[in-house]
């Protein structure tokens, strides 16, 4: 913030002053939405550099969405005894942020860089805007979304069963091929398949959305533990976000990391989706689409 500003004698010197002052408060200032075009483009954002130690470069990042909880109600808590395990065996955030509510402009967040200007959970939208599926696809790399409940690959529709698609960003955007939006069914046991980089959403029982905290807990364990051992040796990252808290804790949300290179440990940094978008763009040397061009990447739970 702007130091307060000497007296002058000049009335109009101080207005100016004054004027400058708000000026660079409302620059330095952070906010919820970023700014959008009408078809979902966000405008550029100043950038910044890159980390003077480069990043791993993993064979496959594996990123898990999760619903509605804020930090304090699942790390300590006797009711997710194996997300708990994994905050141990990896990278666990204390100051963790989602950047908005509700739901799905965050997945739009940490997806694409920009909440395009959301401010509610309808549906459908489409947008044309760069993303990371998009940035990766252009690199010569892979992605694929795989949602749980979802009733066929390549399904637009807005709900079914336990299924929303307010909680599967990348079927929003129209440079995202039909085949990368995939059910949980297509989600590989043998991980050397996966893509370069995967989202996976439970539907909205397991991801604690609609079910308990024990149900999303022994889902993670049932679908996810085999794939969290196996990145640790395997050049491969497993990522464990929430996308907004239950609004009682400023948004405060747990964040994970498990995987190979990650030093275990608690880390004190303030991180949001938009940090998390940014390092895996960093994995890759893809380019910086809307906040994430200003967001630092995460580097420093990485060993080198």
């Amino acid at each position: 913030m702007p130091h307060r500003a000497t007296r002058t004698k000049s009335r109009a010197a101080t207005a100016a002053a004054l004027a400058s002052a708000l000026a660079l408060a409302t620059a330095c200032s952070s906010t919820t939405h970023s700014n959008a075009t009408a078809t979902g483009t966000p405008a550029p954002v100043s950038s910044v550099p890159a980390p003077n130690t480069p990043l791993p470069r993993p064979d496959h990042v594996v990123v898990v969405m999760m619903e509605n909880h804020s930090y304090s109600s699942i790390i300590g808590s006797s009711s997710a005894p194996y997300i708990n395990s994994l905050a141990g065996q990896g990278a666990s955030f204390t100051h963790s942020y989602a950047v908005t509510h509700p739901s799905e402009p965050n997945y739009l967040a940490v997806f694409s860089g920009s909440t395009t200007g959301l401010d509610d959970d309808s549906c459908p939208h489409t947008y044309t805007g760069p993303n990371l599926a998009s940035e990766l696809i252009a690199a010569g790399l892979t992605f694929t979304g795989y949602s749980e409940s979802m009733p066929n690959d390549g399904y637009t529709g807005c709900t079914a069963g336990e299924y929303a698609r307010k909680h599967n960003p990348w079927v929003n955007f129209t440079n995202v091929p039909a085949t990368d939006n995939r059910t949980f069914a297509a989600f590989p046991s043998d991980y050397t398949k996966l893509p370069t980089v995967s989202f996976l959403v439970p539907n909205l029982i397991d991801d604690m959305h609609d079910g308990t905290i024990e149900q999303g807990d022994t889902w993670l364990h049932t679908n996810i533990d085999g794939y969290a051992q196996w990145a640790k040796n395997h050049n491969s990252e497993l990522i464990v976000s929430w996308d907004e808290d239950d609004n009682s804790s400023s948004n405060q949300i747990p964040t994970i990391i498990v995987g190979a290179h990650v030093r275990p440990g608690t880390y004190s940094e303030s991180i949001t989706h938009y940090n998390v978008l940014r390092t895996i763009k960093d994995f890759y040397h893809l380019p910086y689409a809307a906040e994430s061009a200003a967001a630092a990447p995460i580097s420093d739970i990485f060993s080198h």
